[in-house]
């Protein structure tokens, strides 16, 4: 009985044994199973997860090209219409967009420039339109598709072209460049206000002053304590500047005896030629037609009359030409009469005082009573011009272009001076901005 027992007892361990033995192989190939499913489902969704993820970074990377082609499409258009400034035909203009763009990094994309645009709002206006496309590859989403990814970039650059100037101040950096101040109201019909400087307030209006023109025009900014009247609705800053209008005008030589003022006199007339001690003039003197070379300083003081010899407007002998040599200067007090205009014919041909190109820096007063008129261009390169008193030129004709200007006065000033060999004004630059 007890060796049965002990059979049964081992056939029970036996059993427990292999039964064991059996649960831990059937586990183990199941664990070994699940490895496998895991390590199969992993492969079919890895690439679901790249291509997710690589999407995310390559819309990133679509978005950062659209921006960057945009970039490169405005400077295009921009170049574009730089050169459509310069009277270009389309084949130039084209032929600058596209340099644009190629210079900017747009590669293998293609470049459509339009002139006018043949859509938009500005199909009737003076401007370029351009049209980039180019296609990207993919990277990562290239598992699910092999075509290339489009991208379309469009800008139009508008130019707007400004009236005439009646004045223009040169400097390129000056702070005031152009400034109306004090009690002033001046008008300037048919014409704007030209600053070809980048600083901020380049025109600036300040005091109680009064200004009317058909627009205010500045490379840099404006700036008005009063409102200004204007035709275009805004001021024009970021303009491109303008050009010198008398930079290839020829300074005048000196020749023949110097030239003398006789202060002792009351009443005289003066030829033109060169005063080499400069000009004094007190009375009543009466300037004959011809260029003065004043190699001095010019100046007319309290209660004199000065007068051309002839009407100075007859448009046949009349008209004198002042050349201020050097960095000499005219100071005319504000109690004197003058009646001055610039010829009408020749070289000097609507200019009335000029300043030496070769000066240094310097200013000029203008002044004069409602009686006094100053027809013709007042042209100082290197000086500072200070215009006062109520007066202007023959019909209102009187431009002002030089290094920089202070206005303060009450006076009226027109465009239309073709008659009195003024020509059709001074140009200012036209503008150009990105619009579309």
């Amino acid at each position: 009985m007890a060796g049965i027992a002990w059979v049964r007892s081992a056939m029970a361990s036996s059993g427990r044994f292999f039964r064991d033995l059996f649960f831990r192989r059937v586990f183990r190939r199941f664990c070994d199973g699940k490895g496998g499913n895991v390590a199969t489902i992993f492969a079919f969704t890895l690439p679901i997860v790249v291509g997710g993820a690589g999407l995310g970074v390559e819309t990133s990377y679509w978005y950062y090209s659209s921006l960057k082609l945009q970039a490169i499409a405005d400077a295009a258009a921009y170049a574009g219409a730089l050169e459509k400034v310069q009277g270009s035909d389309t084949a130039a203009i084209t032929a600058a967009a596209t340099t644009s763009a190629a210079s900017n990094g747009l590669g293998g994309g293609t470049v459509v420039v339009n002139t006018p645009p043949t859509s938009g709002p500005n199909t009737a206006k003076k401007a370029v339109e351009v049209i980039l496309n180019q296609n990207l590859d993919r990277m990562f989403t290239s598992i699910f598709t092999q075509t290339k990814v489009p991208e379309r970039a469009r800008a139009v650059a508008l130019i707007t072209d400004a009236s005439k100037a009646c004045v223009l101040a040169l400097n390129q950096s000056a702070s005031q460049a152009a400034l109306f101040s004090g009690s002033s109201s001046v008008k300037f019909n048919g014409c704007s206000v030209m600053s070809d400087s980048m600083a901020n307030d380049a025109i600036k209006v300040q005091g109680s002053a009064g200004l009317q023109t058909d627009c205010l025009i500045s490379v840099g900014g404006v700036s008005l304590n009063n409102p200004v009247t204007t035709v275009c609705k805004a001021p024009i800053t970021q303009a491109l500047p303008a050009a010198d209008p008398f930079s290839n005008l020829p300074a005048p030589t000196a020749s023949g005896s110097c030239q003398k003022v006789n202060n002792g006199k009351t009443t005289q007339t003066l030829k033109s030629g060169t005063y080499c001690s400069g000009m004094d003039l007190s009375g009543n003197v009466a300037l004959s037609p011809g260029v003065y070379v004043v190699q001095g300083n010019l100046k007319i003081n309290a209660g004199a009359v000065i007068t051309c010899t002839t009407p100075c407007n007859d448009g046949v002998t009349d008209g004198v030409t002042i050349y201020m040599a050097g960095s000499n200067t005219v100071s005319i007090n504000g109690n004197a009469s003058v009646n001055l205009s610039a010829p009408t014919l020749g070289t000097y041909s609507g200019v009335l005082f000029y300043g030496d190109r070769t000066g240094t820096a310097a200013q000029s007063t203008f002044n004069g009573t409602a009686d006094s008129h100053l027809t013709g261009a007042i042209y100082f390169p290197r000086q500072k011009v200070n215009y006062l008193g109520n007066f202007s030129g023959q019909k209102g004709c009187t431009q002002v272009v030089a290094d920089t200007i202070q206005w303060s006065g009450n006076s009226t000033i027109n465009q239309n001076c073709k008659d009195l060999g003024m020509g059709d004004g001074i140009p200012a630059a036209p503008s150009v901005a990105i619009v579309e």
